[in-house]
């Protein structure tokens, strides 16, 4: 599931590439954008901002959010593609230093648009402090996360607006490791300790391919309660439950705890 850790991940192979490199080719395949010619445009990085990925390229900036199934992959040009070819949303195809020229895909993505440099803040100014970002704001996010202390904490650490990054997978472990219920009031929980609990997960994942919160990379065992429900504990031997929790029924998301870990 794309959660900071993942984007971080996708941003840094793509900036690996295609930083300094020169766009020999673009094909936005969104009808909205698909007269747009990014070719002789020089790609200056590719960063993340929570889930956001955000390509800096001459004076636009190419903006994407995976939602669920999106990825973006990148490879060699003439290198066969892992996706169908009627899932990329855009083709981005750049000088290279060395060998055949770099060909970045963006398949699936739940978002992609383009907007000029100067106006990113149109699109993710919004967002919280991001705890893989290099100028991450504890103080910020905790005032951001404690604003409305009758609210659910598992809703709380969802919002983006307050902490950028964290999605459900982390939400529903650094629950489990607090012993807290995602329905329990911000107000009544240590959310400071909530907090850091989930910027040190997340910093310990974000270069593995394979996340885990247990500290056991074995599949099948890197989870403590995410995708459990009906798993023994790994704790106490209860069996995992699944809930739904949301401000209303479209934004709904599933939560899984253990009724005897968390309380």
């Amino acid at each position: 599931m794309p959660e900071g850790d993942t984007i971080h991940r996708a941003a840094a192979r793509l900036h690996a590439a295609l930083a300094g490199q020169t766009v020999l080719r673009s094909d936005v395949r969104v009808p909205r954008f698909a007269t747009a010619d990014l070719s002789g445009e020089r790609v200056d990085e590719v960063v993340a901002l929570g889930k956001h990925l955000l390509m800096r390229i001459g004076d636009v900036t190419v903006h994407s959010h995976l939602k669920m199934e999106g990825v973006w992959h990148v490879m060699r040009l003439g290198e066969r593609w892992r996706r169908p070819a009627f899932e990329a949303r855009m083709v981005l195809e750049t000088t290279s230093t060395g060998g055949a020229p770099w060909q970045a895909v963006g398949f699936a993505l739940g978002e992609l648009e383009l907007v000029a440099r100067d106006a990113e803040d149109d699109v993710v100014g919004y967002l919280g402090p991001d705890p893989l970002g290099p100028d991450f704001d504890r103080d910020e996010a905790l005032r951001r996360l404690t604003a409305d202390p009758d609210r659910p904490i598992g809703l709380a650490l969802l919002d983006q607006r307050n902490v950028a990054g964290f999605g459900n997978d982390y939400r529903n472990e650094l629950l489990f490791l607090r012993g807290v219920l995602p329905e329990t009031p911000v107000g009544a929980v240590d959310a400071a300790a909530a907090l850091d609990l989930g910027v040190r997960l997340i910093r310990a994942n974000r270069d593995r391919d394979e996340r885990t919160t247990t500290g056991n990379t074995r599949r099948g065992e890197r989870l403590w309660v995410a995708h459990r429900d009906g798993q023994p504990c790994r704790r106490c031997g209860t069996r995992i439950r699944r809930g739904l929790l949301g401000d209303d029924a479209l934004t709904e998301r599933i939560t899984w705890f253990c009724p005897s870990c968390q309380r």
